[in-house]
Formats: structure tokens, C-alpha cells, sequence
């Protein structure tokens, strides 16, 4: 499972340790190893370090349906640039103080922590998430919220990206923040490409507040599918919110009302991430032409697009394009991308 790049002129892959414990979900596991632990040698570039590892040389798996053996120690938290805890199924349980022990030591040198499902209570439990923004599966919310009201719950969403500590809502949604991470670690263009190979989309619109079991009123299909596909295949003209309202046929003030809804933001705040991110996706492609990336991102101008991308990814144009774009393997000409 562990791997790296042989190649001595690549930097060191990223190395994440996946913790395992007494009643770990096989799927979240999966969906780990599948993201972060397959080699991808179609992107051409370093890809993750993925080790397991577990308190104990043999783990029962959630369900009793196998046991796994013969997997790292934890030591393997010490020297990982992201960890993953395991998730409790039976969130009132508390983890072993070795995990605990282990994650706080993690978080205290600044890895990355994540969680999936009730993994939210395990970081609670660790004393990582005081004061923190999480979000947990919506079945527990309201109990993770009751035994830890110091951590800031968002529970409609799919998951949460608190900087160095990042919570996915349940088992599926852990795909949607393992494909966040690789984004923020690769770029979106190598995001997608994973998606891809998944068959599993890329961005799902809206939150968990969908699944929630409770009695809700017959209403029309008030979906926003069809309006977002027309304006992503127009994203070079310019749209103001007027004209995303008078296609789907409705008054500006009910765009916003149904945006805010399903989506979770306002119809422009949407409509400028989408521009941001056809930026992003020719800057990766090796476009270094500011003035045509941002006339067929729709963002204007090049200082519109420094602006935007600055605020959506921290990173001007030219520094975007260094860390997620094509390297140059000799005088005009381009290789692969290289690195994150």
C-alpha cells in the first residue's frame, strides 16, 4: 500500500496514515485506499503515500465480517503529512488513549486531520476540534452536539474543510472530501481525472439535509440541474443574475431564494466559483495567456482574474499556475504537471 515516486528529481509524495480500529467501516476504508493508496500512473506525477495503521496487529472489521492483520504500527501517525482516524460505531465508545494520543500528537506538529462519518466523534474525543468548524452524519448530529457543544456542527453539509481539519457528513460523502483534498493538493484538473475514473461526480450540489429522516411536504421538482448546465456552457459571456433568473423563469429574489436551498450560496457567489474554476482548470492545462484565460473564464480582465483567484484559491495567476500547471522540461516546450 505504501508507495512513493522513484524519481529523485520529484519532491516526496504526500504521506497520509490511515488509522484502523475495533469496528472501522470497510467502506470509508475503501473509499481511503481507493483515493489515496491505488497508484494512478495516468497523471504522471507524484501520488500519495498511503500506509495503514492500527493500535493493535489485528483488527476486527465493523460488521465482523473479516479481520485485518499484518498493518502498521501507529508510529506510522508520526511521520504522515494527513491523517485519517477511524470512525466509532458506536459513537458513545470511546477510541483507545493510544489513537487519542497519537491524533493530538499529529494535530500539535500541524498534519492534516480527517475524519469520516462519526470519525467526528474521535477527533472530539482527541481535543482537536475545540473551537473548530466539523459537521458529523446527520443521524448523530444532534447527540455529537449535546456531548461536545464546544465544537462549531454544521450538519447539513457534506462535509467541512476547516483548514487542517477536515470532516466528511457519512460514508459517501467521504468521496466528496477525498476528491476536495485532491483538489486542494493537485488541482482541479487532476481532480476531475479521479472523478472520472470513479464515475462518481466531481462536485455534488446541496448537503445532507436531503437525507435526513423526517416528514417533509409534497413539493414540484424544483431542481437547479438544468439552469447550472446552461450557464456552465456559457461561462465566456457575460450573465448577470437577471439572465440566469429570466432562463429558468423566475423573479431574481426566488433565483436566490431556491440557490440558497440547494445549493447552499447565492446565485453570484456560484456563478464566480464556476468562472474561478474554468480558470483554474486552462491555467493547469498550461495556458499562460491572463487576458484569454479570464475573457473565456467570463472573468473580465487579467486584474479580474488575479482578483477572483486570489480570493477563491489565496494564489495569484502566475503562482496557480507554478504549483498545479505544466513544467517546463526545456526551452518552449512543456511536460506533465509535476507535483502539488
Amino acid at each position: 500500500m505504501s508507495h512513493g515516486s522513484s524519481q529523485p528529481d520529484r519532491p516526496p509524495a504526500h504521506r497520509i496514515a490511515v488509522i484502523v480500529d475495533d469496528g472501522s467501516n470497510p467502506f470509508e476504508l475503501g473509499v481511503a485506499t481507493e483515493l489515496f493508496g491505488l497508484r494512478r500512473p495516468e497523471l504522471d506525477r507524484p501520488w500519495y503515500d498511503c500506509t495503514l495503521c492500527a493500535p493493535t496487529p489485528q483488527i476486527r472489521m465493523h460488521g465482523g465480517l473479516f479481520t485485518l492483520s499484518g498493518i502498521a504500527g501507529l508510529d506510522a501517525v508520526a511521520v504522515a503529512d494527513t491523517v485519517i482516524v477511524p470512525n466509532r460505531p458506536d459513537p458513545l465508545v470511546e477510541p483507545p488513549p493510544s489513537v487519542l494520543a497519537a491524533i493530538r500528537a499529529a494535530g500539535d506538529r500541524g498534519a492534516r486531520l480527517v475524519s469520516f462519518c462519526t470519525g467526528t466523534f474521535t477527533l472530539a474525543a482527541a481535543g482537536v476540534l475545540d473551537g473548530r468548524r466539523a459537521t458529523t452524519h446527520w443521524r448523530w448530529a444532534e447527540l455529537f452536539a449535546r456531548r461536545h457543544p464546544e465544537v462549531r456542527l454544521e450538519p447539513d453539509v457534506l462535509f467541512v474543510d476547516d483548514g487542517d481539519i477536515c470532516t466528511a457528513a457519512g460514508s459517501a460523502a467521504a468521496l466528496d472530501l477525498g476528491l476536495h483534498l485532491i483538489r486542494r493538493d493537485h488541482g482541479a484538473e487532476v481532480a476531475n481525472t479521479v472523478s472520472r475514473r470513479l464515475v462518481f461526480a466531481a462536485h455534488r450540489d446541496g448537503g445532507q439535509r436531503q437525507f435526513v429522516e423526517r416528514p417533509v411536504p409534497t413539493v414540484p421538482d424544483t431542481s437547479l440541474a438544468p439552469l447550472l448546465d446552461w450557464a456552465r456552457q456559457r461561462l465566456n459571456r457575460p450573465m448577470a443574475i437577471a439572465d440566469l433568473a429570466s432562463q429558468a423563469a423566475v423573479s431574481p429574489a426566488t433565483l436566490h431564494r431556491r440557490f440558497r436551498a440547494e445549493l447552499g450560496v447565492t446565485p453570484l457567489a456560484w456563478l464566480t466559483a464556476e468562472r474561478v474554476t474554468l480558470a483554474c482548470r486552462l491555467l493547469e492545462r498550461g495556458e499562460r495567456r491572463l487576458d484569454l484565460v479570464a475573457r473565456a473564464s467570463g472573468l473580465g480582465t487579467a486584474a479580474g482574474l488575479r482578483v477572483a483567484l486570489r480570493r477563491h484559491t489565496g494564489l495569484t495567476p502566475t503562482a496557480y499556475q507554478r504549483r498545479f500547471g505544466p513544467i517546463r522540461t526545456a526551452p518552449g516546450r512543456y511536460g506533465p504537471a509535476d507535483g502539488g
